[in-house]
């Protein structure tokens, strides 16, 4: 099953990076956050990537032209470093599709310069590129099948710890919650699309706008509700988060390093 990544935003919110890369280059331990995005998808056989790139697209193209297994693989050298045996590997089975998408693109827009790569494919899937989460993956396209519908989305409950207000037009508090506490929930990027999608998804839109809209009204998009670890890099606090999680060993997005006990 093919998956297309939106890797085409300038990131603005993270201005301490984006300014030199793109977000999806921006890197959790050793690797940029879409290559452990990429893996994610990798770990549930889906190998076939196509890549919506805009700002900075050779840089993502460069990462991977110059892509070095031996950093995150164990190898064997020998002859003083002309020879060099590894003992795995992370990409050699992944197929990846670049694409010139726009600088300034949006999400719709860059799935309808992709449609001809999608060509023949029943259902695909559909990622940001700035979000990881240990959501399970198999039983979400298989929940997604048996509902028979065109879109699906996962909706999360928000990671932020804020409170949402409700006041009268004079102002006057009425209540106040933590939005832990309530029933928001919000889009987490994870999407899974029959190509029955581009009827619905006319030039210029946003895919979850008028698209999605369109789906409601025919009853064709459903949610799919995971209350596990998922978290978006929007921020550098948000960038921080996930490289405490990884120094403290406890990186639920990292699905590849699981037993079979631990999935069961």
């Amino acid at each position: 099953m093919k998956v297309v990544l939106f890797c085409g935003g300038m990131g603005m919110r993270l201005r301490e990076f984006s300014e030199s890369i793109p977000k999806p280059l921006v890197p959790v331990g050793q690797r940029p956050i879409l290559w452990n995005l990429m893996k994610y998808y990798a770990h549930y056989g889906h190998t076939d990537f196509i890549l919506c790139l805009g700002y900075r697209a050779e840089a993502i193209k460069e990462y991977f032209i110059n892509y070095d297994e031996r950093l995150t693989n164990d190898f064997v050298l020998q002859k003083g470093g002309a020879d060099i045996e590894l003992l795995g590997s992370d990409i050699d089975d992944w197929s990846i599709t670049f694409v010139d998408t726009g600088l300034s693109s949006n999400i719709g827009m860059r799935l309808r310069a992709v449609r001809e790569h999608l060509a023949g494919e029943e259902i695909f899937l559909a990622n940001y590129a700035d979000g990881l989460s240990d959501l399970a993956l198999d039983r979400y396209v298989d929940d997604f099948r048996q509902s028979g519908k065109i879109a699906s989305m996962v909706s999360v409950a928000l990671p932020q710890t804020f409170h949402t207000v409700e006041a009268t037009a004079g102002g006057r508090v009425t209540k106040m919650e933590d939005v832990t506490a309530s029933k928001v929930r919000v889009n987490g990027g994870f999407f899974a699309l029959r190509s029955e999608i581009f009827d619905y998804l006319h030039e210029g839109e946003e895919l979850v706008v008028e698209p999605f809209q369109r789906l409601i009204e025919k009853g064709e998009l459903v949610a799919h509700a995971h209350d596990g670890f998922w978290l978006a890099m929007d921020t550098f606090k948000d960038k921080g988060r996930f490289e405490e999680l990884l120094q403290a060993g406890n990186a639920p997005w990292r699905v590849w390093d699981r037993t079979k006990e631990d999935d069961e």
